[in-house]
């Protein structure tokens, strides 16, 4: 890593549907990832949603409660992604096929759909999984799974970006 680089900050946005279950939950995962390693002068978090249905509302409560048991704090207020964001991050990093598609509509150009990566693609043990799987109609297997997956890519992810 080269000390241009290393002055710089790489800033990760996780985006889900409504900004309630998956992506605030990867953004308190990476926080705590990031908190537990040192790296707040190497990386920022944020997350956001496709959709403004949910804007300024807490994550969904049982997204909260299955991550307050693995010790994260789940907290961020929901928002709803936006051009701009292509501008203020590095990486976005969407949990589906539904939200690739459509935050890639919204880039411009090239530079900006290249910043589009899907959560799975950093998975180390969980390879086989594609999407990140929206948990909401579900029961409480559901978000356990999520966050089984999220935690595995946020490692992967937070290895890529020491590595970088």
């Amino acid at each position: 890593m080269d000390t241009t680089q290393k002055n710089k900050k790489t800033r990760l946005l996780f985006v889900c549907l409504g900004n309630i279950c998956r992506s605030p939950a990867a953004e308190g995962i990476m926080q705590t990832l990031v908190d537990k390693n040192g790296l707040q002068d190497i990386i920022e978090v944020d997350s956001a949603g496709t959709s403004g249905w949910h804007e300024g509302d807490l994550p969904d409560e049982r997204m909260r409660a299955h991550g307050e048991r693995r010790g994260y704090d789940f907290s961020s207020l929901a928002r709803k992604f936006s051009k701009s964001d292509f501008e203020n991050f590095d990486y976005i990093i969407v949990m589906d096929n539904n939200n690739y598609n459509n935050v890639k509509s919204m880039a411009i150009n090239k530079e900006q759909e290249e910043k589009i990566k899907k959560m799975t693609e950093f998975s180390i043990q969980f390879k086989h999984h594609n999407e990140i799987p929206d948990p909401y109609y579900g029961g409480s297997t559901g978000f356990e799974l999520v966050l089984d997956l999220l935690e595995d890519a946020c490692e992967g992810l937070m290895h890529k970006i020491i590595k970088s």
